[in-house]
């Protein structure tokens, strides 16, 4: 994280709702002290107090044992560099604007009949944002397929411990500056979902 207190005046709500929206990141847990790193799609529950997901059987992280483990989820938004001669404004650094939450908790293994119900959850969550296609469900698969590929992913639940995100859009510069460069932005900036980071740099108070 940042260490700019200015960049985490989000919200636990609004750090929790855009880690919801994107329902995807990168878990990250520690063993014998070895990082171990995976990009995973999350599905967090109503209170925000845990998220449920799944790995497949051979990722290190599901070789660790049951748990608890101590771990993270790192969710990314979009970013984009920012060029010092946007500001419009003398003396000024190349930076990079991005967005990004941590959730902090622990990890544990669920049993393995847990998997039918969350994977059909995770789907339905996911499907419902592609209406009006009809949604994918596990019904189309053929039996005994499903039951092979059940054997070959793990369920998992994170529980919550805490959030903290960065919101790094230029709250430390003038407005004017900041609006500036949001405008060189959205025409050559370089990043991902770039135009979406100019628009937030533009509009802080509805971002």
């Amino acid at each position: 994280m940042h260490p700019n207190l200015a960049f985490h005046d989000a919200s636990a709500s609004r750090n929790i709702s855009f880690a919801r929206e994107r329902a995807f990141g990168v878990l990250a847990v520690a063993a014998d002290g070895v990082p171990h790193l995976s990009h995973v799609p999350f599905l967090l529950d109503a209170d925000a107090t845990c998220a449920d997901l799944h790995l497949v059987r051979s990722n290190p992280i599901a070789r660790m044992g049951e748990g608890p483990h101590p771990a993270k989820i790192i969710v990314s938004g979009p970013d984009s560099y920012v060029s010092p001669d946007w500001y419009g404004q003398l003396d000024q650094v190349p930076t990079w604007n991005y967005i990004a939450v941590h959730l902090t908790g622990t990890l544990e293994q669920l049993p393995q009949d847990f998997m039918h119900g969350m994977l059909d959850r995770q789907s339905a969550a996911y499907e419902s944002q592609l209406l009006p296609k009809t949604p994918w469900t596990t019904q189309k698969m053929t039996p005994e397929v499903l039951e092979k590929m059940m054997r070959m992913i793990v369920p998992f639940r994170f529980t919550l411990t805490g959030v903290d995100g960065t919101w790094k859009l230029g709250q430390n510069k003038p407005e004017v500056a900041r609006t500036a460069a949001a405008a060189q932005m959205s025409q050559h900036g370089i990043g991902s979902e770039v135009e979406r980071i100019a628009a937030m740099m533009r509009d802080l108070d509805h971002t």
